[in-house]
């Protein structure tokens, strides 16, 4: 048990390591975009004077280096920072009775909508795509395996948005079945809720279904040919029974993996899905703050974008360890 302990501190310290890393590219990237926040929020008739004093009020006049360790030293307290576009001026001018809007409290609710289309799409995608794997596994090289890998590999090989709106065209507009906006807002009820969110959680499952289908097929596939499995076939054991009480419990370590990067794409890659949607989510946010420059907003996103991928990326590397005896005794 202390070598998986040694091994589970190890992945922790590389992603903190990485979430480090991640954060000074964060900065440099958001800080490197074109435009200036004070510039388009005051328009293009602003004087220089103007532009100078609403900088100096954000910090913006600040060393680069400064504004990244305060930033990072703000958000290891959990303080986000305030956002720009939402904030009062006055109140960063000394007027305190001007109401600030946190950055964290901007994307709490975003968050939880976007945490919601991403559960909604795994309750569908994980359960259908293991059972596509069985079954492609069971019958390979047949009709129904050939279909199956040229269907999925055709939706992951095609682009989001496209894959948006032909489930529009078909679900919304020719059959009106699901409504085609997701205007998701707070005290909705639960059945609306789940309503409103089926389409594009349909849309990201087929993008994430292929991944998952092709490697509980190859996983089983690899394990149909081990002396066990032959065994259980001469017992006169039932093919589906072989596969899923013998061969599929060995081969949970890369499905693990598998599922686990796909369920980070769930949360990191629905910016396009949601900008179609106009799905209320933190990618909608991150979209239409880079396009005013709201820089603490966006930068609040990509924290949280890439601290969502690293701890999944580390839930699939600790569980494939602990699912794996030679992974928790290398020697």
């Amino acid at each position: 048990m202390n070598s998986v302990l040694k091994i589970i501190l190890q992945r922790l310290a590389l992603g903190l390591l990485t979430l480090f890393i991640v954060s000074i590219v964060i900065f440099t990237a958001v800080n490197m975009l074109p435009g200036d926040f004070a510039q388009a929020i005051l328009g293009q008739g602003a004087t220089p004077e103007a532009v100078d004093a609403i900088r100096r009020d954000l910090g913006l006049d600040q060393p680069p280096v400064t504004r990244y360790f305060q930033w990072l030293a703000s958000a290891l307290h959990g303080d986000l920072g305030n956002s720009f576009a939402q904030a009062n001026f006055a109140s960063f001018v000394g007027d305190d009775s001007g109401v600030r809007t946190t950055v964290a409290q901007q994307i709490a609710p975003r968050f939880a909508n976007t945490m919601f289309l991403a559960g909604v799409t795994a309750a569908i995608a994980v359960p259908f795509a293991v059972t596509l794997g069985i079954l492609a596994a069971l019958y390979r090289n047949s009709v129904f395996d050939r279909a199956t890998n040229v269907t999925t590999l055709s939706s992951i090989s095609s682009p989001e948005f496209f894959l948006a709106y032909i489930l529009i065209l078909f679900l919304a507009v020719l059959n009106p079945m699901l409504p085609s906006l997701s205007n998701i807002y707070d005290g909705m009820g639960f059945g609306e809720r789940l309503q409103k969110t089926l389409l594009p959680a349909l849309t990201l499952t087929l993008v994430v279904t292929a991944h998952m289908m092709r490697m509980t097929r190859a996983a089983i596939i690899n394990l149909l040919a081990s002396p066990y499995i032959e065994m259980a076939r001469l017992k006169g054991i039932k093919p589906m029974r072989v596969i899923v009480r013998h061969a599929l419990p060995n081969a949970l370590a890369p499905i693990i993996n598998v599922i686990a990067l796909n369920l980070a794409y769930l949360i990191t890659g629905v910016v396009v899905v949601e900008v179609v949607f106009v799905y209320p989510g933190i990618g909608q946010l991150f979209v239409d703050s880079v396009k005013i420059r709201d820089i603490p907003v966006v930068q609040a996103c990509c924290l949280i974008f890439a601290a969502a991928y690293i701890l999944l990326n580390l839930t699939a590397d600790i569980l494939s360890v602990l699912s794996n005896p030679r992974l928790r005794h290398p020697k």
